[in-house]
């Protein structure tokens, strides 16, 4: 039993009490998430992406595709890790504004390691050349990470422990 008051922030909680009493999502609301997350993100970048980088929809949707598959497997990855080390590190895996911003924009950089070279090899342009349609790709996903996250959130919550 913790012996933290009920006014400190969960951000600052750092007892040593066991990470398996925290509420965490399971495999089929993992799932559920990241393929709400995906297939609405498809719907907005394959017309936008086409549009804006002049891109055949075809192209542009087999890199969205691409992208999607990758980051779905990245997001289950990421996640699952993050919940631990925060469910580990403050007992509990609610995320403030705060935590949700430094989550977003980790998932969005190792994603991007990941993404850059394979655009550019489908593309056949350099990584340089690239660098702009997988950076607008980025900033777009931070911004509807963001918001999506909140969203699923309050739609979704938590199970109680």
């Amino acid at each position: 039993m913790s012996m933290h008051s009920s006014t400190q922030t969960p951000a600052m909680h750092t007892t040593t009490e066991p990470a398996a009493q925290v509420s965490m999502r399971s495999g089929m609301d993992r799932l559920r998430h990241v393929l709400l997350f995906e297939l609405l993100a498809l719907v907005i970048v394959i017309p936008t992406g086409s549009s804006l980088f002049g891109l055949h929809e075809s192209a542009m949707g087999l890199i969205g595709v691409g992208s999607a598959v990758t980051a779905m497997v990245w997001n289950y990855i990421y996640n699952l890790i993050f919940d631990r080390a925060m469910a580990r590190l403050y007992h509990t895996t609610h995320k403030t504004v705060r935590v949700r911003v430094v989550h977003t924009l980790l998932f969005e950089a190792g994603l991007q390691v990941a993404l850059l070279p394979g655009i550019a090899l489908y593309m056949h342009r350099s990584l340089w050349a690239t660098f702009s349609l997988s950076l607008s790709l980025a900033l777009f996903y931070l911004a509807y990470a963001f918001v999506f996250n909140i969203g699923y959130d309050r739609a979704f919550p938590l199970p109680a422990k």
